[in-house]
């Protein structure tokens, strides 16, 4: 098993205010980690700056045992934002969206392969929109564009997967749907890091859970749900071998800290 993501005493600092502060994380290839924690934890800063899109103000991240400072294999990470406004600007089919996900695997200026179109085309399958590839995005449901977004970053064959917050404002099927293709992910052998708020549909894929407070890491164990507190460790999927993080000072996971 090798090591995916390593992050050392890392810091973010946004706006001159720290958002994360001094948090040691590591994942293993095939493991599927929920990062979890109230509005303002600074889970989604911290999943930003593992995939590059926010710059560290103290400690390191490697990914794939490389720098992410020198980090070049990018079609080696996808990266599934929270929902954006994917609708706007010039109008897009479903499968150019998806499509897009193919440039970090395809060189400038060559036309699109065999490969290509079957890549867009199970990905499309894989959050069950095949059928919806020649519409325009702006006529789809909220849930139906995060699924979009998905398939798009699924088209790139990825091996680690990060994505933050996908069920927000999202509606249950499609959230039953995303759950699903991670399930089929998972048994293919990927990794998984998925920024929730409770862990949902999600419940029976995720492997170990990590608990941000005000920007720090206070939990990290056995699958435990903001929703379901008392179910804490009584997942069957867990390092066996890692005892639970459970910082000095905290009562518990869910003592009602400030966001």
């Amino acid at each position: 098993m090798s090591r995916v993501v390593e992050i050392t005493r890392a810091g973010v600092t946004l706006g001159g205010r720290p958002i994360v502060r001094d948090v040691d994380v590591t994942v293993d290839s095939g493991e599927v980690v929920a990062l979890l924690g109230a509005n303002g934890s600074g889970k989604s800063t911290l999943v930003k700056a593992m995939v590059g899109l926010y710059p560290l103000s103290t400690g390191r991240i490697r990914l794939f045992g490389e720098e992410l400072s020198r980090f070049q294999e990018w079609h080696r990470l996808g990266y599934v934002p929270q929902r954006s406004a994917i609708a706007t600007g010039v109008p897009s089919t479903v499968a150019e969206i998806v499509g897009a996900g193919r440039l970090s695997r395809r060189k400038p200026f060559v036309p699109m392969r065999r490969e290509d179109r079957i890549a867009i085309r199970e990905a499309l399958e894989a959050v069950d929109l095949a059928d919806r590839s020649h519409h325009q995005v702006s006529t789809l449901s909220g849930g139906q564009q995060q699924r979009v977004l998905m398939a798009r970053t699924l088209a790139g064959r990825p091996e680690l997967l990060v994505l933050d917050e996908p069920n927000a404002g999202v509606d249950l099927e499609s959230q039953q749907a995303i759950a699903n293709t991670l399930g089929t992910l998972t048994a293919a052998g990927a990794t998984i890091v998925v920024v929730l708020h409770e862990l949902g549909p999600f419940a029976d894929l995720i492997q170990r859970t990590l608990m941000l407070r005000e920007g720090r890491l206070v939990y990290d164990g056995p699958p435990i749900d903001p929703a379901h507190p008392d179910h804490a460790g009584h997942h069957h999927h867990h390092r066996p071998t890692t005892p639970p993080l459970l910082r000095p000072g905290v009562r518990a996971p869910f003592d009602g800290g400030q966001s």
